[in-house]
């Protein structure tokens, strides 16, 4: 029933909020009670105190942030921007590669985004307890190669009741299936073709409603069409009765800005930043900028940590996801293993909570990890990014469209881009089906050059 549609409405999802807020640093502890009073209610009587659940969303949203708090996180682009020391002025970065290279460059990105998405979307949602059993029950652990429904043995199969009939692999056909992480991209691609690199945040909201199905959404973006359909405008859509504000939504929509303004990483965090101020605010702007300015540096910078630090220099210093990327940072350089990583960021947050599993800044946090342990190696880190658990398709896709960008499509082995014959199906009106190769080439015709 529409009702029972999840993200339309806040219902139980108010808990999200309560913990959305402290996380915020607003003043909000003494709301718990009465939080938790409406998360025991069953869903026909939440139903019934949708008006009350509402106030209180609104009340806990626009509470103070406390004296002690100790972050400062704007949401506006100039705020966002003062508050980025290297923003204004980021290092010399060296000049684009010849053409054919990055086409090259750009083909691989898009294979690796597609990739990525491919090797975690069938295990989306499983947590270690299920995902690290069945990787080592097929001979896959450490990961290394695409997980493969046919490998499942009967008695992996009765033991985690597990579905063979996903998107695994080796039932893959043609193209890759259609994904919210390779949708976003293929959207921004089109937002770009109609509206022209100055796109406004209007535009992108206008585009959402004209050439994506609202179910072909989730959490923060389906709160924000359904703000968008009920007549808001950005950056009104991102707050109203949105708890996912700071989930991973925005995190996975950079890529195309970073594709199209190779060694331009201000551009493409300013395209991000209009684009993720239409459904988040703070750490999930962000992520999408943080993202979108790597992937831009990718094209032209060789070294894993000099792309990241790169991406971070538009994200304001004292922020919770410079301080937790930077976190992940200091850990590699002081001799941490990939292992050890995984375990901390594991330590640092509950892979069972849906506000840590989908929040921006641990899935930023395995996005480093895996670039850093990865060195440049398209499987290995796209699988690290895997392999970690929490958002895997989200992840996984990122960090292939990062590698794929820096290798190229020259540097992405065969066995990633197989299965699904370099072509993907979205939900995008007018891309429904479309080949690599004429994704790229549309890329390159919109470089800011």
């Amino acid at each position: 029933m529409l009702i029972h549609q999840p993200w339309l409405r806040i219902g139980n999802d108010i808990r999200v909020e309560y913990e959305q807020c402290l996380r915020e640093g607003r003043d909000v502890a003494g709301y718990e009670g009465v939080v938790n009073a409406f998360v025991a209610m069953d869903n026909e009587l939440t139903l019934k105190n949708e008006a009350a659940v509402e106030a209180l969303d609104y009340e806990m949203a626009h509470a103070p942030i406390r004296e002690d708090y100790p972050f400062a996180e704007p949401s506006d682009l100039p705020g966002i921007l003062a508050a980025s020391p290297l923003a204004e002025n980021p290092p010399a970065l060296p000049p684009c590669p010849p053409d054919a290279a990055l086409m090259d460059k750009l083909t691989g990105a898009w294979i690796g985004r597609i990739a990525g998405c491919l090797l975690g979307k069938p295990v989306e949602g499983w947590r270690r307890d299920l995902l690290w059993p069945v990787l080592k029950g097929t001979d896959n652990f450490p990961m290394n190669r695409y997980i493969r429904a046919s490998e499942f043995s009967p008695e992996l199969i009765k033991k985690h009741n597990l579905y063979t009939g996903g998107c695994f692999a080796d039932n893959v056909r043609y193209a890759s299936p259609a994904d919210d992480d390779t949708n976003y991209t293929t959207f921004a691609l089109k937002l770009v073709s109609r509206y022209g690199r100055n796109f406004t945040p209007d535009d992108v909201a206008e585009g959402w409603l004209a050439w994506i199905p609202a179910f072909s959404t989730c959490t923060a973006e389906r709160a924000a069409y359904r703000n968008i359909a009920a007549g808001y405008r950005p950056p009104e859509t991102a707050v109203v009765k949105n708890p996912y504000r700071e989930w991973i939504g925005a995190q996975i929509r950079g890529d195309f800005f970073g594709y199209i303004n190779p060694g331009d990483p201000k551009t493409a965090a300013e395209m991000a930043f209009r684009d993720a101020s239409i459904s988040h605010v703070k750490n999930g702007i962000y992520g999408e900028m943080f993202i979108s300015a790597m992937i831009a540096a990718a094209a032209v910078q060789s070294d894993i940590r000099e792309i990241i630090e790169t991406g971070l220099a538009f994200v304001p210093a004292k922020s919770r996801l410079t301080a937790d990327v930077r976190e992940v940072i200091e850990l590699y350089a002081a001799g941490k293993t990939a292992d050890e990583l995984i375990e901390h960021i594991h330590t640092r947050f509950n892979e069972y909570s849906a506000n840590d599993w989908c929040y921006t800044n641990s899935n930023a946090m395995i996005v480093a990890m895996a670039l850093l342990c990865g060195n440049g190696d398209f499987g290995k880190s796209v699988c690290l990014a895997v392999q970690t658990g929490f958002d895997t398709d989200c992840n996984g896709a990122t960090v292939g469209s990062v590698v794929g960008m820096l290798k190229g499509e020259g540097g992405i082995p065969e066995e990633w881009y197989a299965p699904f014959e370099k072509r993907l199906y979205t939900s995008i009106e007018g891309y429904n089906l479309v080949e690599v190769a004429d994704l790229a080439k549309k890329t390159f015709d919109l470089l800011g050059r």
